[in-house]
């Protein structure tokens, strides 16, 4: 339950006066549709508005708050000329000018005969001074309503500048007077105010330096953010490691024997994963473990000797991925490793006919099927597990976090192992991961071939066919990306459709496509062409991003590589080079090249190591962007640049861990309120959701 002190921040933007239902709707898609959301839409730039002593002294092309008496009103003979007020001082003239404004509000606000103070951008009219429609005009006693420095915000349609700047002066005067949550002694090493005034600076900016994000107001407020957010999410790993684990014995029979028939080593990173996660699994709390590594590093396989580890112990695995090639991808590999044990393990995905799933849902149920591989149907309702006892996300990033819920909530104190190939900035860990422990394998298997990234323009396709052409007749495998499905009028990329007919004239039969909404057993019919070498060249959209796995491929060409992200890149690069043979990564961009383009194409032709590239595009576009998908249930940071305060977020994740380690959230003391405000303010306070999928 929210304290009362916060309900007026809380409350919807129609609580304000002026806001009706419309413009509360303009505000919504703009900012938020609370109070709080108008307080934390800062500004991002500032209007300077030059006090002029005479109107002699005033330049033109300057913004200026100048005072005048009215001397005489110029009406229009014609509606398209403008409506002059002459005014003047004891130095000079000038003209107040208007283009369709009432007559009688300007006679109303600009009387004969009186002074008033005018703000607005000094122009010239031939040899006069004049002001158009100026963005204040107020009489001569009320001269301090109008700021030397205005601040200037985002806007939308329908909101006008000074129409916002009304609604958030009247959100200010709702700030309440909050217990401060952090020490006397730290707000003064850093020279911090309050959360008020922190609050009310934003808002009144004096100079543009104001408006960075090292200034104080907002160092301050970011801390406040960061330090809710790593509070939230260390509750949650206590919470978590309250709970009781099913302390399964990892018994090595079956895993040694799938080790003897390996036709690899493990590697150091490999070996010391599995010890972390052998360790979660005996201990007595449930394991919540994220593992991460880069393309072709062999997560995998540690995924399997872990599902051995629940299946040894007589519990069941699922294995949740979100494509349905990577689940057939995988469980042709399970299929490889286990068919030396008498292990029962399954696929279950979208299209497989109503007998099958009954089956399967069956053999779930009472205990027969051990392993179940799937996609998202592994989380429909009906699907009942005997003993759930290990729950395996692949590529979590992709699942939101309803998704991860229902599955874990299958079975009982099930431990969670996450998986991602997409490499995470150490920010980004310990703000979205911050509840879990990580593993990281960053050392690919030995005796992988070397992959060379070239950028070249689109124009030069004609070569790079020519190139193909040469690799595909010494045996070559070709990956050949297309950023879209078919022809749009909006945009000038290249249709797979169109590739794939452009290719076959080259290469014949060679040649197929695959794209996203191709029928699953047609793209399985495919997948299967290419890896044993009746297609050669693989025409493709995105949907062999993730996971594909065809060792022998050794080139990628990308189609207008300018327009995808880094992690896309990265991520459709690594599907060559996974064997012992070298590979070339083509990437053809349109000129000209902006340049962000170009920092994003020299970031993948410098390097392929998938962690440097992360923390590249976590500076490139910031943590949203990095994140994914709404859908993936991550907090936004409203206040918090990750980039910037990287060190906030450092002394926001140690004060966290002390808060916790010393008890404050768990009395009644005025520090433990306070600090259950700040996670009430900052809405981290709901977090069982997240916690239940680990």
């Amino acid at each position: 339950m929210r304290p009362e002190i916060l309900n007026p921040l809380f409350s919807q933007t129609e609580s304000i006066t002026g806001v009706g239902p419309r413009t509360g709707l303009q505000l919504d898609k703009l900012l938020g549709a609370r109070v709080i959301d108008l307080l934390l839409h800062f500004p991002t730039s500032i209007i300077e508005r030059q006090i002029v002593p005479t109107i002699i002294s005033a330049k033109p092309g300057n913004i200026s708050t100048i005072t005048v008496t009215v001397k005489k009103h110029h009406k229009p003979h014609h509606p398209r000329q403008p409506y002059r007020v002459k005014c003047e001082d004891d130095t000079g003239k000038i003209d107040i000018v208007f283009f369709r404004a009432k007559p009688q509000w300007i006679s109303n606000i600009l009387p004969v005969g009186q002074k008033c103070v005018v703000s607005g951008l000094v122009e010239t009219f031939g040899k006069d001074l004049q002001i158009a429609h100026p963005d204040y005009i107020v009489p001569e006693n009320k001269r301090e309503s109008i700021l030397p420095i205005e601040p200037v915000y985002p806007l939308t349609e329908g909101i006008s500048l000074k129409k916002l700047q009304r609604f958030i002066e009247t959100a200010l005067s709702l700030l309440p007077d909050l217990d401060e949550w952090l020490d006397d002694t730290y707000l003064n090493i850093n020279g911090w105010d309050t959360w008020k005034a922190s609050i009310l600076k934003a808002h009144q900016p004096t100079c543009t330096n104001d408006l960075d994000l090292s200034a104080k107001w907002r160092s301050r407020l970011a801390y406040d953010e960061l330090l809710a957010n790593q509070l939230a999410l260390n509750l949650i790993r206590l919470e978590e490691k309250s709970i009781s684990g099913r302390s399964i014995n990892t018994s090595i029979h079956y895993r040694q024997t799938v080790l003897t028939n390996l036709k690899f080593s493990l590697t150091k990173d490999q070996n010391h994963t599995l010890n972390e996660i052998d360790k979660d699994m005996e201990s007595s709390t449930r394991m919540a473990r994220l593992l991460q590594g880069d393309v072709g590093s062999g997560k995998t396989i540690v995924a399997i000797l872990a599902i051995l580890n629940a299946v040894e112990s007589g519990a069941q695995a699922a294995l949740m991925v979100p494509t349905e090639i990577l689940a057939r991808q995988h469980y042709e590999t399970l299929s490889e490793i286990l068919s030396i044990t008498d292990i029962k393990y399954e696929l279950m995905i979208g299209r497989q006919g109503e007998i099958k799933r009954k089956k399967l849902i069956s053999g779930l149920k009472n205990g027969e099927i051990t392993i179940i591989i799937g996609t998202h149907a592994l989380f429909q309702e009906d699907v009942i597990f005997k003993n759930l006892g290990l729950v395996i996300i692949d590529e979590q990033h992709r699942f939101g976090v309803h998704q991860r819920l229902a599955l874990t909530k299958k079975g009982i104190n099930a431990d969670l192992l996450v998986m991602t190939a997409t490499p995470i900035p150490r920010t980004l860990l310990l703000t979205e991961y911050g509840d879990m422990d990580v593993s990281r394998i960053i050392n690919s298997p030995s005796g992988r071939g070397k992959v060379k990234t070239k950028v070249l323009p689109i124009g030069r396709i004609a070569d790079v066919e020519i190139a193909i052409k040469r690799a595909v007749d010494k045996g070559a495998k070709v990956y050949w990306v297309c950023p879209l499905i078919e022809s749009s009028n909006a945009s000038d990329l290249v249709a797979a459709l169109q590739r794939y007919e452009s290719l076959k004239y080259m290469f014949g039969q060679k040649v197929g496509l695959i794209h996203g909404k191709m029928k699953s057993d047609k793209k399985d019919s495919t997948m299967y062409d290419f890896k044993n070498g009746k297609i050669q060249v693989l025409v493709a959209t995105t949907v062999i991003e993730v996971g594909v796995d065809v060792p022998d491929a050794t080139v990628m060409v990308v189609e207008y590589a300018d327009r995808f992200g880094l992690s896309q890149l990265h991520q459709l690069r690594g599907r060559i080079g996974r064997n012992s043979k070298d590979g070339t990564c083509l990437l053809l961009y349109k000129s000209p090249l902006g340049q962000y383009s170009r920092s994003r194409l020299e970031i993948m032709r410098n390097t392929n190591d998938g962690f440097k590239i992360a923390e590249q595009d976590l500076k490139l576009r910031g943590a949203g962007e990095v994140l994914g998908t709404k859908q993936s249930g991550f907090p936004r940071f409203r206040i918090a640049d990750l980039d910037a305060h990287a060190d906030l977020l450092s002394k926001a994740d140690k004060e966290a861990r002390l808060i916790i380690k010393k008890g404050y959230l768990e009395g009644n003391t005025n520090k433990g309120k306070a600090l259950k405000l700040l996670l009430k303010l900052f809405e981290r306070n709901v977090t069982h959701e997240k916690f239940e999928s680990g």
